[in-house]
């Protein structure tokens, strides 16, 4: 059962049998067989087929959102009884919005590997909303969100205050002033991130507390095609400390002084309640709460 929702995932993921068969190191008459297999035992067919693509049904869709559920489990479970015989080792699923995962979490994970090589870590970045799905869904360990987040269901811990800044290419008009002001910001084309992310959340925040309201908005999907547009001259925008250090380092980045700025606004850790945490999370976790990038104050 195990092998044939491992297998249907796996098709699922990528979209084409012999990709699927590839990484799973089968050949692809075998994954066809799990695939009928499993869809004889469920009762209907679980994926629409052609010469381009493969796709999941309505059916298809039930059954991979709980299979990814179960087989989580069952490494989890398999992880936790490693953990009473072994050293920490095995899979560790972690999830993290853009800032965090993008700019901090490489270098905790790269402390975690050299003190603890048999712990194998595996990396989703996404915005802020889905890494809180997929950890409630069990697809992920332990999640690392933005801002604020409240759910009764999850263990949330709050580990790391982040300074929010407004930036500006050096070459900008604002650049050169002391101090800018409401007018000043109004005027001004905002680049903001997608709806979901923690980073526009909290610039939103920020338009209702300092009452700013932007007349022009540009909304991108990447912390980094923000900076490259800031950089370029193409507007102003809201942005973690940790996210253009290098660049302040560099020149090609400044920030601006207002009043009410820089915002501050905290990262946390999301576990699904009532669960037993395996030794690679504890360690994980731990390493997360004391580490702390050098230069995080502008």
């Amino acid at each position: 059962m195990d092998q044939q929702l491992r297998v249907f995932v796996t098709v699922a993921d990528r979209q084409n049998f012999s990709r699927a068969a590839a990484e799973l190191h089968m050949t692809q008459p075998a994954v066809s067989q799990y695939i009928q297999s499993l869809e004889k035992m469920i009762g209907t067919k679980l994926l629409e087929r052609s010469n381009k693509y493969v796709r999941l049904n309505k059916a298809g869709e039930i059954v991979y959102h709980h299979a990814r559920e179960i087989l989580g489990l069952h490494t989890r479970m398999q992880n936790l009884v490693d953990d009473l015989m072994n050293t920490p080792s095995g899979r560790l699923t972690i999830g993290s919005s853009y800032t965090y995962g993008e700019y901090v979490l490489p270098h905790v994970v790269a402390r975690m590997r050299e003190h603890y090589p048999a712990i194998t870590p595996t990396i989703t970045i996404h915005n802020s909303t889905v890494i809180a799905e997929q950890v409630a869904n069990r697809q992920l360990d332990v999640g690392i969100v933005e801002g604020e987040y409240v759910d009764d269901k999850m263990y949330i811990e709050a580990f790391a205050d982040d300074r929010m800044y407004l930036i500006v290419s050096p070459q900008h008009r604002l650049a050169q002033k002391e101090q800018v002001t409401l007018a000043d910001l109004e005027a001004e084309a905002w680049i903001v991130r997608e709806e979901g992310s923690g980073t526009r959340e909290a610039a939103e925040k920020m338009f209702r507390q300092l009452q700013i309201s932007p007349s022009r908005r540009m909304e991108f999907g990447s912390t980094q095609v923000i900076k490259e547009s800031v950089e370029a001259g193409l507007g102003i925008s809201l942005l973690s400390y940790w996210t253009f250090r290098k660049e302040r380092k560099l020149g090609t980045l400044r920030t601006l002084k207002y009043p009410g700025t820089p915002v501050t606004r905290s990262f946390s850790l999301l576990t699904k309640t009532n669960e037993f945490p395996t030794k690679a999370l504890d360690i994980f976790m731990d390493l997360i709460r004391h580490y702390l990038p050098e230069g995080t104050h502008a």
